[in-house]
């Protein structure tokens, strides 16, 4: 049974997120290296102020999921595959050996203040849910316009969906999506448009800054979120991870290429279980464990036991 490691986006964090890890040993060298890459302690930017910044928010999500990961590859429980959703797919990465972790901290730090500077206010995401793509799409089409501009952002399930743009459209976009159905419509904890063409530009300089970073052939099984595909060249993740604040996510296409290839159990490192919502669906006959709600040596347990079977 092959397992899969899934690292969230942007909109799950929790402050105390790496503080919660730090009696970890392993964690703690990863706490340690971030802080000495930043030149600055990242413990205090775990706080519920300092998580107002983008950049704080993606930097601490990197270094909670790096370090969980790390944990559990130590005890021996090491995934067949791994997935990231938007800023987690960086942690995924170095995880499946492509990037170092200290040029990942360096790469998401720059990526995190690209897009701060360039939407500082009046700019987020928005998760509609209970309505299809193809109900939405028209609703989008009829809101947006260069003065507000809304895209369809993330597919997270058939009628699980994320639109970005602006404070004024996504709130025109929600209302006429509540007006033909929808079950709920949810501001997300997300100060900036990810996943949309307002990104483009930042997308083109992330991918020169990757040009001075080394890469290498994944060690385990790589699957873009951005492309629903397992990729395998190290240049080609590369740009996956350069462009992939730009892109639609497909999350729901991708845990069902994580099923096809056989993974049969999903642990979601932290923060928070948003992904293990979207997951389960999918993995219906299978399992899925988040690790927030679970001690780290009975993750291993159920990692290692996985791998028996």
């Amino acid at each position: 049974m092959s397992v899969l490691f899934t690292f969230p986006g942007q909109g799950s964090q929790r402050a105390g997120m790496l503080k919660r890890l730090a009696h970890l040993p392993q964690a703690q060298r990863v706490i340690e290296q971030t802080s000495q890459t930043l030149a600055d302690d990242v413990l205090a930017w775990d706080t519920d102020t300092a998580l107002r910044s983008t950049v704080a928010v993606q930097i601490c999500l990197l270094a909670a999921g790096v370090a969980m990961a790390t944990v559990l590859v130590e005890q021996g429980a090491a995934p067949d595959m791994v997935a990231g959703l938007s800023i987690g797919a960086f942690p995924a990465a170095v995880t499946a050996g492509v990037l170092q972790y200290t040029d990942a901290v360096r790469l998401v730090k720059l990526r995190a203040t690209l897009m701060q500077q360039r939407f500082p206010a009046g700019y987020g995401m928005t998760a509609i849910n209970g309505l299809s793509a193809e109900a939405l799409a028209p609703l989008i089409q009829q809101v947006h316009s260069p003065e507000h501009p809304v895209y369809l952002a993330n597919l997270n399930g058939p009628r699980q969906l994320v639109i970005a743009g602006s404070d004024t459209a996504l709130k025109r976009v929600a209302a006429l999506a509540l007006e033909q159905g929808a079950a709920r419509t949810t501001r997300l904890d997300i100060a900036v448009p990810s996943h949309c063409p307002l990104l483009e530009e930042d997308a083109l300089t992330l991918q020169q800054a990757f040009r001075d970073v080394p890469v290498r052939q994944p060690r385990l099984r790589y699957l873009s979120s951005s492309r629903a595909r397992a990729l395998t060249d190290e240049q080609d993740i590369a740009h996956d991870l350069a462009f992939n604040l730009a892109r639609q996510v497909r999350w729901y296409d991708t845990m069902q290429l994580a099923w096809e290839q056989g993974a049969r159990l999903a642990v979601e490192m932290p923060s928070g279980s948003v992904l293990s919502g979207l997951t389960a669906p999918v993995f219906a006959t299978g399992r899925v464990a988040c690790s927030d709600n679970n001690r780290p040596e009975s993750l291993a347990a159920l990692i290692l036991r996985a791998h028996r079977q």
